[in-house]
């Protein structure tokens, strides 16, 4: 890598050209992942990416102008310091509003490196072309408002954000809920039990561990083999695995890490808290995205994670 203050001013506009091509194949990217969900929106960032090849067209005329025919490939990822953009591929949730805002990032962020290069450049020539750039930039930073505006009536808006956010409950929420509940209340009365049966916290940290481990990975495993997204629209099926065996595991152990505390009762007045602090996160959840009333989503769970309290408390005990 190189640093920006040693290009020349044809590398400079070399790069300029690869940057604006590279966001252009970024906002088609975008357009063609929101092409099914999101027609709308999808129509902007083509548009978006239209405007990025006039822009390309017009640096590349430029450097003819300037250099020649032969344009050096000079690429972000060959510069110390300058902007990066993370493949769209590589992305396998992309939400509606992250693609807003990461839009009208990249045309921010550009338009600031090219500020800060031109200040630090002491070459007259050079600087009055980022200065020039910089300019061109400031002028597309506003293309993802205006072309949303232009596109995108509120109405339209507020339908594609709610697709957005059915597609985020049903591929995050949903799995990542079925993850917390089963880990929280399904291991609840191994670890009692086990507490109660031996009056030793260590014990029950040991069970604690091996329930949420276990159950994370069969919930895992469980959520992927459902269904492959193709037909519900889950998305990809290794990732809500993924997310709903992590939340498992997390939710087991959570009341299972208090059993490291040796004392008995301390450990148990500790674990009773964070069992409860769990079922109160759990409840929010069902409240702000299933739509289940507050006092009914407490009920239901507080019922459950009570039953099964109870039941792990009985047979220890037994």
């Amino acid at each position: 890598m190189r640093n920006f203050d040693e290009l020349s001013e044809a590398e400079i506009l070399a790069l300029a050209i690869s940057s604006e091509e590279e966001d252009g194949r970024i906002y088609a990217d975008f357009a063609e992942r929101l092409r099914v969900d999101s027609p709308a929106s999808a129509t902007v960032f083509r548009d978006m990416a239209a405007e990025e090849n006039e822009h390309r067209r017009a640096l590349i005329d430029l450097f003819r102008e300037k250099f020649g025919e032969h344009i050096p490939l000079v690429r972000r990822q060959d510069v110390r310091g300058f902007v990066t953009r993370k493949p769209v591929w590589q992305s396998s949730v992309l939400g509606l509003e992250t693609v807003r805002r990461q839009a009208q990032l990249m045309e921010a962020e550009t338009a600031n490196f090219y500020r800060q290069a031109a200040a630090r450049t002491s070459d007259a020539s050079i600087r009055k072309l980022l200065g020039d750039l910089a300019e061109v930039e400031a002028g597309h930073e506003h293309s993802a408002d205006r072309l949303m505006a232009e596109n995108l009536p509120e109405d339209v808006k507020q339908s594609e954000d709610e697709a957005d956010r059915r597609m985020f409950v049903l591929r995050v929420v949903q799995p990542a809920l079925a993850g917390l509940m089963d880990g929280s209340v399904s291991t609840l009365a191994p670890v009692f039990a086990a507490v109660f049966a031996t009056g030793q916290s260590h014990d029950a940290f040991l069970v604690g561990m091996a329930a949420s481990v276990g159950a994370g990975i069969s919930m895992g495993f469980a959520e992927a083999l459902s269904d492959n997204g193709s037909l519900t629209g889950r998305g990809g099926p290794w990732l809500r695995g993924l997310i709903c065996g992590l939340a498992t595991t997390l939710g087991g152990i959570g009341h299972t890490l208090p059993f490291l505390i040796n004392n008995f009762h301390t450990a148990m007045a500790v674990a009773v808290a964070v069992v409860v602090a769990e079922l109160g996160i759990i409840s929010w959840i069902r409240w702000k995205f299933m739509d289940t009333p507050p006092f009914s989503a407490a009920m239901q769970v507080g019922f459950g994670g009570l039953l099964v309290f109870a039941t792990g408390i009985l047979i220890g005990n037994g």
